[in-house]
This record gives structure tokens, sequence and C-alpha cells, in this order.
């Protein structure tokens, strides 16, 4: 059920040196129903450190991916802000690739089919692969095939054999959740024509330490990555940078292109130049990562502290959000319900449930405007501006939004 990590699951390293522990921390995603709150819930160790060779910044325990992604409960189809995201990766590949009819398209950890969805939409043929069960059913509803399994070498040659080469490949948010990366890139590597491109987009260390994001660490989040550590890897795999891009979505990301190694590089000069800033920050300092622990202490310090002089003063307090990043901050700061008194969220599936560990009943987005409640925590912060654009009237009578990170604001 928990593995340690004995080794860096990039450059196979044994030195790994810790500097965040937060603690044991229920599965952000182990929503619950009412029976379940009497019972014992699991609670998973959570620490993070970095390899002192190439760099990656991962947790130190695994949890099985059986237990975190056969049933998912996150949907981007709710989100605004993440299906805009995805039309503008569709319509730049579309573009920038020449990707036709004739094409294959696959996306892994496809979810709902989302992404792909517009990539279908311009008459591309489309694949998904997505292990939730749940989700895989409501893709193939839409009509977007999918593959309901983990990725795996075995899986991309079956692909290969039965649909051809793919022209695109896509992960957006899915390569940080996966332990054997050689294994993932090397899948990849099968499944890709000679001329094809791998995209993937995640989370960007330099932003996460930056800006405080400790709440996007959490057990799914296997690997931090930065562009050092990444170049690594893909020398490794036989592939190489073809372009990079630093994007807004999820509180700061990187997306790269990959391609298959060529005879003379086609790789953009911003590959050093994101490299040379990452060094010269000092990114993979020792000083860098125990201020950003340090930063993440007294976060929790003062939330706690707002929220505690809030609620002497009979204030009310929701929670917007049931976010995975939102139950590792409630859970790392011991936020229940003696300081928030209920959550709302966008996603069907979390309607009626309780969030993990801190037990704050969840509800639909209208209970905001019906309870009215003083102040509102935005646990989605990465969303804030689409929730707050959401909830204009709520603001006009006088409600106010605390917004956690990088720094607890009201506005």
């Amino acid at each position: 059920m928990i593995n340690k990590l004995k080794q860096c699951r990039i450059c196979g390293n044994s030195k790994l040196t810790r500097f965040l522990p937060l603690g044991k921390i229920p599965l952000p995603n182990g929503f619950l129903k009412s029976a379940d709150l009497k019972k014992d819930e699991p609670k998973y160790p959570l620490n993070v450190g970095i390899c002192t060779s190439c760099g990656l910044v991962q947790l130190m325990e695994i949890v099985s991916p059986e237990i975190m992604f056969r049933n998912y409960v996150y949907i981007p189809s709710t989100s605004k802000t993440r299906m805009n995201n995805f039309a503008q990766i569709a319509s730049t590949v579309r573009e920038r690739f020449s990707v036709g009819p004739e094409s294959l398209v696959i996306d892994i950890g496809s979810n709902d089919g989302s992404l792909l969805s517009y990539f279908k939409g311009y008459g591309i043929k489309t694949l998904g692969i997505d292990p939730a069960t749940n989700l895989a059913k409501i893709a193939e509803l839409k009509g977007i095939e999918t593959i309901n399994d983990f990725v795996s070498v075995e899986l991309a040659k079956k692909i290969r054999r039965s649909k051809g080469p793919a022209k695109i490949i896509t992960a957006t948010n899915v390569v940080a959740h996966i332990n054997d990366l050689h294994h993932l890139f090397t899948a990849v590597e099968i499944m890709l024509k000679d001329d094809g491109v791998f995209i993937c987009e995640f989370p960007y260390l330099r932003d996460l330490i930056e800006n405080n994001q400790f709440d996007t660490i959490y057990h799914e989040h296997l690997s931090y990555f930065s562009i050092k550590p990444l170049q690594v890897l893909i020398t490794q795999e036989g592939l190489e940078f073809l372009d990079v891009e630093r994007t807004p979505i999820d509180g700061g990301s990187l997306r790269v292109y990959l391609c298959k190694k060529q005879k003379s590089s086609k790789a953009s000069p911003k590959i050093n130049n994101l490299i040379k800033e990452e060094e010269e920050i000092g990114l993979y300092s020792t000083q860098t990562l125990h201020s950003f622990a340090s930063r993440v202490r007294n976060l929790r310090t003062k939330l706690r502290a707002k929220l505690k002089s809030l609620k002497k003063k009979n204030q009310i307090i929701a929670a917007y959000g049931a976010a995975a990043k939102g139950n590792i901050l409630l859970n790392y700061c011991e936020i229940g319900t003696s300081l928030i008194d209920f959550a709302v969220d966008s996603t069907p599936y979390k309607q009626g449930l309780f969030m993990p560990g801190s037990h704050i009943r969840i509800y639909p987005e209208a209970e905001i405007l019906k309870r009215m409640p003083d102040y509102t925590l935005i646990l989605a912060w990465n969303f804030a501006k689409e929730i707050m654009d959401k909830e204009k009237k709520y603001a006009a009578k006088g409600g106010k939004f605390i917004i956690p990170v990088p720094e607890v604001t009201i506005v």
C-alpha cells in the first residue's frame, strides 16, 4: 500500500534529502459519506525531498496507484479556466504541427475526454487512456474512445499495432502522477511517430516554491518538475526538447514539447535559458528549499490565527472548491468544522459528501448565496478569478473572500 522511495525515480541516486515534512494526511480525493465519518480514516505520510544529483523534487513515500486512481473524482469540464486551456492546446497544436483528419492524437490520463473533445471537434482521430473506470465511461458517452487502463509498454505496443503511431501524444497534469517515469517515456516512444510530438504540461517547481504553493504537494503528485532533471530523463529515453512554454494554469506550469532525437537538434534556446535561470535563483539549493519550508509553516500560523479571530466574532466561514489542494491545506493547517461551517464545489460527484480529514460537508455552489457566509475561503485559489467572477452577487451583498496562497489575503 505504501512504499518508501529508495532512489531517485529519474537518475537512481540513493541520496535524497527531505526538506518539507507535511505529516500524515488522508488522500486528498478520498471524500467520505456520512457513514464513513465514524470509521478510522487512513492517513498517509507526505514528505518531500530532493535528489542531490539530478535535482528532482519528489515524494519520499508512494501510495499504490490502484488506491488513488481507479475511481477518480476530479473532472476538468467543471472549470471554465481548465477548458479554455484545453481549447488553446488543441488549437495551437493543430496549427503548429499540421495535425489533420488522418492524424492520431492520444491523451494519457484523458479523464472525461475534455481535451480530446476539442481535437475531435476538428475532425481528428483521438484515443484516450485513463485508469479511472467512472471517467472512462463518461468519455465514451461523449464519443471519445477510451482505454480504461494504466499506460504501460505492453499497452503501447497493442495501440501501435491496432491504431498505428500517433502524431501527437498529450499528458496534461499527468506525468507527475507516475512513479516509473522511464516506463512511461518508453511507452510514449513506442506510440509516437518518428516526426511526432509529445506534449506534457505540469506545475512548475519554480512557481510552486516562489509562490508558497505547498498545497499542490499531495500523494498523487509524486514528482515536482523543473527543466534540469527533466533534461536528464528525456536524454536517457531517446527524446529531446523541441520547445517549452510557461503557462499560468494551476498557479504556474510548464508546457513541454518533446520529440524523438534528431540528427540536428531543433531545440528552442528557451530550454537552456530556463535551466540557467533555475541555477541563478538557486532553485536546487538547500537554503532555497528550507526557506520555502519556513514560509509554509508561517502561512499555516497566519491562516489559523485569522480564521480563529473571525470565529471569535461569530463570523460564518465557508470554503469554496473541495479540490485536492484544498484538502491538503485544511489538513496540514488543522482546519476543520470548528473553523469552517460548510464547503461548496461545482463537481456533482462531490456534493453531499464530506471532505477527507476535516469532515466538512460539501454543497452545490448555490449554497453560498443561500446562506451568505461572512467570509469564503477560496481553496481552489488557482481559479480565484473565475470563482469571484461567478460570485459577484455574493460580493455585492457584502461577502468577503479569503485567498490563502501565496499569502493570506482578504478581498
